[in-house]
């Protein structure tokens, strides 16, 4: 497996665990979800500069 797959696999296991669809979860807001999409980009980024 390559880093890329394996980073693939755990930015969607990230983003399913950011979900507010459990009951202790719904009060935090877009915290989780945007603190995950700004790693998101960071990532984007440095594979379209092919850092990774």
């Amino acid at each position: 497996m390559s880093l890329g797959t394996i980073l693939l696999i755990i930015l969607i296991l990230m983003l399913i665990g950011v979900l507010p669809t459990w009951p202790h979860s719904r009060s935090w807001g877009y915290g989780p979800s945007g603190g995950l999409g700004l790693v998101v980009v960071i990532i984007i980024v440095l594979l379209l500069l092919g850092v990774l």
